[in-house]
């Protein structure tokens, strides 16, 4: 599945790894071909297999993507969700969109990953002393 240039994935892997630099957080990259008519039962089940939900915070956020169907969704675990609203999901996936219509996949994923590392550096930030565990892989997963 080649979504993204070999280049572009480093920038976008880069760009996860940047985020949760300085935070208690774990970000991640989906991509598949299809998604279920209802976007987000498709990322939930991505969401669940990845294992994003064993994190000792459950504060992992998940992008996901439907290559050929062109649909998107971003969910938060509930560690998360304790300190953004709706509206926050909400303006990621605009910024996200917004982007992909324009044919800028690359810069509207790393638009959205870094506002997701804003919020998780403000809520889950590493405090002096403490060691910054990368509980999840940063690469992209990809349907095989």
């Amino acid at each position: 599945m080649s979504f993204l240039t070999e280049d572009e994935e480093r920038q976008v892997v880069a760009a996860i790894t940047e985020a949760e630099n300085g935070c208690h957080g774990e970000i991640r990259v989906r991509l598949e071909r299809h998604s279920r008519p209802n976007v987000l039962d498709s990322a939930a089940n991505a969401f669940a297999r990845l294992k994003m939900h064993k994190t000792r915070l459950r504060n992992g956020i998940l992008f996901f993507v439907a290559t050929e169907d062109h649909r998107f969704a971003v969910i938060g675990d509930a560690g998360i969700n304790r300190y953004v609203t709706q509206d926050f999901w909400d303006e990621v996936t605009r910024t996200v969109e917004c982007a992909f219509r324009e044919g800028r996949i690359m810069e509207g994923l790393i638009a959205g990953i870094n506002m997701c590392g804003a919020v998780l550096k403000k809520h889950y930030p590493v405090v002096d002393g403490e060691e910054d565990l990368d509980e999840l892989p940063n690469d992209i997963s990809k349907e095989k």
